[in-house]
């Protein structure tokens, strides 16, 4: 079976993969086999997993939750499912544009 899932780095950062075989892919990772990104950050620890029906679904799941905020995967870990929606919400960080002046 296909798995998406995320790993908790010793930084506490997270990273998120797809795989046919769980266990030797933790594996990997903690033997510094893995990824360049968990090489740096182990021992690392599967906190979240995700059947898929094939390798594709697994991979496209993983781009999905690669772009999530940390908020979000962490909602996804804990199964607070409900709260995706709202932690999908994009806030602006750039200030509102000057009025503008009315036509003449």
């Amino acid at each position: 079976m296909p798995y998406m899932y995320i790993l908790e780095c010793a930084d506490g950062s997270f990273y998120v993969g797809s795989t046919w075989d769980i266990d030797r892919r933790l594996w990997q990772h903690n033997a510094g086999e893995g990824a360049v990104y968990t090489k740096r950050r182990r021992p690392v620890k599967l906190v979240y997993l995700e059947e898929c029906s094939q390798i594709a679904d697994a991979y496209a799941r993983e781009k999905q939750v690669q772009g999530w905020s940390r908020a979000k995967r962490i909602a996804l870990i804990e199964r607070r499912r409900d709260d995706l929606p709202r932690l999908s919400v994009r806030h602006s960080k750039t200030k509102p544009s000057a009025p503008q002046p009315p036509p003449s």
